[in-house]
């Protein structure tokens, strides 16, 4: 690989992109990189210069741009760089994007309902994702295996919880979790991949389907269910989940790092502290809710199940004590194994993270395009760049060791080391990118002091724009010279 093709991140990403148009697909591109190397900025400061601005706005308004398009070729190199991984965590997860505040924006959905204090039905306008995030099993994110943007459908006061319960899960919106449990097997032809997701993934459809693909799921649970019926009515005989679990003799105990939580209004302020937590685990067969629309048409399974408990015992005072209960179609026969399924499931939250990037980061509820369709071609777009920074961010903490010749030109890393290591010569082995990472978030601001943690993301990203900017003009003055 050249120099040249280590830079430009965006053309090998997109090489098998088809839109049916090469101008198009060399904007998308050249967009990337602008929105890359200005992830903070709007469309028209990131752009060079007019003509680019005029440029990308037509590109996401061009109505032939389909974003499963504009996606294809980054879930094909996802897939392409999970090879070499033994296993995959595929985790899913949503998030909503508010434009409430831009009232012009036609196609927009209706998020949630709250109550104002003047008004009793306040509703909030914007777009629904669902991502499915590639992991390695270090927490590495390899890229999206699927990602859905939609306008959520008018919340109709009518659909009551009981009319919930008489429509197949096919009608329900929480179909979206199976959809794409179904299509990262059929992207991934599965076997490696254990995919991930928050309790309200708690579905038994949803089990019944992984169960039919043969997919590893590993699932926290929603509700103490009853479990282990001998009949689809039976009282006698049967256990609740939690009971069920609590009857088990601890497999064992480890230490976990609960970090701080700040106020705000959906929690209370949380210390950061240490933790000491029990492992419980057992089998259990799950059955089908007694009231499910396909009693009617079809026969049931009967899905056997593993179940492991997270629990602190002792939690300080005035604290909730930290407790998970997972559910996976996985083995699990020793403390290890489950141990390893808990891990796993931690790094759950890095979904989360990803969301929050996006939004706090790049500033894309800020973004005014009009239209929902459009705005759809942008969160899109700016998904997969925001995937690239969110991977370089954590690149550091999970193989520090590599070349940071991986990440960085050879003027890069030149211009980063003689910028941030004044007076030194350059030295004779490539450094690694742990240090290159330092050394980019110093460039945005980082003290790096003896109890620093780690750099923030939008510390990381003012260092990448500096170097960014900085090799630029290395450039330009070695063509000027």
């Amino acid at each position: 690989m050249n120099e040249k093709d280590k830079t430009d991140w965006a053309a090998q990403e997109f090489l098998g992109v088809d839109l049916g148009d090469k101008r198009l697909e060399a904007r998308l591109i050249k967009m990337c990189e602008s929105f890359s190397d200005s992830p903070e900025s709007p469309i028209n400061q990131a752009c060079a210069d007019w003509a680019e601005t005029k440029a990308a706005y037509r590109f996401f308004q061009n109505e032939s741009v389909d974003c499963a398009q504009i996606l294809s070729s980054h879930q094909a190199k996802t897939v392409e760089r999970a090879i070499p991984h033994k296993t995959i965590l595929a985790v899913q997860d949503s998030s909503y994007f508010i434009y409430t505040n831009h009232p012009k924006t036609a196609g927009l959905g209706e998020l949630s309902m709250k109550n104002g204090k003047h008004r009793k039905e306040i509703y909030s306008y914007g777009l629904a994702m669902h991502a499915c995030m590639a992991f390695t099993t270090e927490g590495l994110p390899l890229g999206f295996l699927d990602l859905k943007i939609s306008a959520r459908e008018s919340i109709a006061e009518e659909k009551t919880k009981r009319s919930r319960d008489t429509r197949p899960v096919e009608e329900k919106e929480s179909y979206r979790w199976l959809q794409t449990l179904q299509r990262s097997h059929d992207l991934t032809g599965g076997g490696k991949i254990v995919t991930i997701c928050d309790r309200e993934c708690d579905i038994y459809d949803f089990f019944k389907l992984s169960s039919e693909l043969n997919e590893s799921v590993i699932i926290r649970a929603s509700v103490d269910r009853t479990i282990n019926r001998k009949s689809r009515y039976a009282e006698k005989d049967v256990v609740k989940l939690w009971e069920h679990l609590r009857a088990n003799d601890e497999a064992g105990s480890y230490e976990v790092d609960v970090p701080r939580k700040s106020k705000s209004k959906h929690c209370a302020e949380r210390l950061a502290r240490k933790a000491f937590v029990t492992i419980r685990f057992a089998s259990f067969q799950m059955d089908a809710p007694r009231n499910h629309i396909k009693h009617k048409t079809e026969k049931l399974p009967e899905l056997k199940m593993n179940a492991i408990y997270v629990l602190e015992t002792n939690p300080p005072e005035g604290e909730d004590p930290i407790e998970w209960m997972l559910l996976t179609n996985m083995s699990v026969g020793s403390f290890e194994e489950a141990y390893e399924k808990v891990i796993w499931y931690g790094l759950r939250w890095r979904i989360e993270m990803f969301f929050k990037v996006l939004k706090s980061g790049f500033k894309v509820e800020s973004c005014r395009l009009a239209h929902a369709k459009r705005l759809q071609r942008y969160l899109t777009v700016m998904s997969i760049v925001a995937w690239r920074l969110f991977m370089i961010t954590l690149i550091a903490r999970t193989e520090p060791e590599q070349p940071c010749s991986s990440l960085l030109s050879y003027d890069e890393w030149r211009i980063l080391f003689l910028k941030t290591n004044k007076s030194k010569p350059l030295p004779e082995q490539i450094p690694s990118i742990a240090q290159a990472v330092t050394w980019i978030a110093k460039l945005g601001g980082y003290l790096g002091r003896k109890n620093d943690g780690p750099p923030g993301t939008l510390t990381l990203w003012r260092g990448w724009k500096r170097l960014n900017d900085l090799t630029e003009g290395s450039v330009l003055s070695a063509q000027n010279a």
